[in-house]
C-alpha cells in the first residue's frame, strides 16, 4: 500500500506560471533539495519557469512571508537559515496546534486512515535505514500533515502544513541524527493510541513527541556575516 502523499499550497493565481514556480519551489525546499542558504538568483528563476522578474519576486515575497525565503537588501533572496530562536517557537506551535487538533479528532479513527499513517511510518523508517536523511524528513513532515488533516479544519490543516516545511529546514539546519531517526516509533505509538480510541493518552504523547524533538537538536551558531561586519565597520584611513 502507498500512502498517499499530501497536496502542496495552493497560490492565489489562476493556475498560470507563477503558480508552477510557487508550487516548484515550494516542494523543492519541503523535500530538501534546496537546502537552506541555497541562493534563488531572480534571473535564473525567470529563465527556469518562463515568467517575468517581477512574477518572481511575487512568488519569493510570499514564500519569504511564509518562513521559507530570505530576502537581504542588494543581496537577493536565498532560501531560509531558520534561527534557533525561530526553530523554538515553530515547535512550540505546532505542538499548540497539533496536541489541540488530537485533542477534538472525532473517534474512531478509520481504518483506511491508520493504516494510511502506519505507510507512511513505514516508509519513514525504511528511510532512515537506508541513511536517507532528506526522505526521513519529508515523511515524518508528511505523517503530521495526514493527520492534522483527519480533524478536516482545513485552515488548521494549511497551518500545520506551512509550519512542516519550515521545519524541514528547521531540521536540516540544527537536526542531529538522534533528532530525526528516534521519531518513527513515537509515532507509531501514536497511531496505536487512536487506533485504541486513548485519545487523550495520544495528545499527551504528541506534547512528549515535540519535547524529544527540541531536545534532540543542536543548535548551530549562525555563521558570520562577513559582508555586513565588514560594511559596517570604520574603513581605515
Amino acid at each position: 500500500m502507498s500512502a498517499q502523499k499530501p497536496d502542496l499550497p495552493t497560490a492565489d493565481s489562476d493556475g498560470g506560471r507563477d503558480e508552477a514556480m510557487y508550487r516548484g519551489l515550494h516542494a523543492a525546499i519541503y523535500e530538501l533539495r534546496l537546502p537552506p542558504g541555497t541562493r534563488l538568483p531572480e534571473d535564473v528563476l525567470s529563465n527556469t519557469y518562463g515568467v517575468s522578474r517581477t512574477l518572481v519576486r511575487k512568488v519569493l515575497q510570499r514564500m519569504a512571508m511564509e518562513g521559507l525565503v530570505e530576502i537581504r537588501r542588494n543581496r537577493g533572496a536565498q532560501v531560509a537559515e531558520p534561527s534557533a530562536d525561530e526553530a523554538r517557537e515553530v515547535f512550540a506551535t505546532r505542538r499548540m496546534l497539533e496536541c489541540g487538533a488530537l485533542a477534538e479528532l472525532p473517534l474512531p479513527v478509520p481504518t483506511a486512515e491508520l493504516q494510511a499513517l502506519r505507510e507512511l511510518v513505514r516508509q519513514e523508517d525504511d528511510a532512515q535505514l537506508n541513511g536517507d536523511r532528506v526522505a526521513a524528513i519529508r515523511l515524518s513532515g508528511d505523517f503530521h500533515i495526514r493527520l492534522a488533516a483527519l480533524g478536516g479544519n482545513a485552515t488548521l490543516t494549511k497551518l500545520v502544513r506551512e509550519l512542516v516545511a519550515r521545519s524541514s529546514l528547521i531540521l536540516a539546519t540544527h537536526g542531529s541524527p538522534i533528532s530525526v531517526t528516534c521519531r518513527h516509533s513515537e509515532h507509531e505509538q501514536i497511531i496505536d493510541l487512536l487506533a485504541r480510541g486513548e485519545r487523550q493518552a495520544g495528545v499527551a504523547w504528541m506534547a512528549e513527541h515535540f519535547e524529544h524533538i527540541t531536545r534532540g537538536l543542536r543548535w548551530r551558531e549562525q555563521p558570520l556575516d562577513l559582508f555586513s561586519v565588514l560594511k559596517g565597520g570604520d574603513t581605515p584611513t
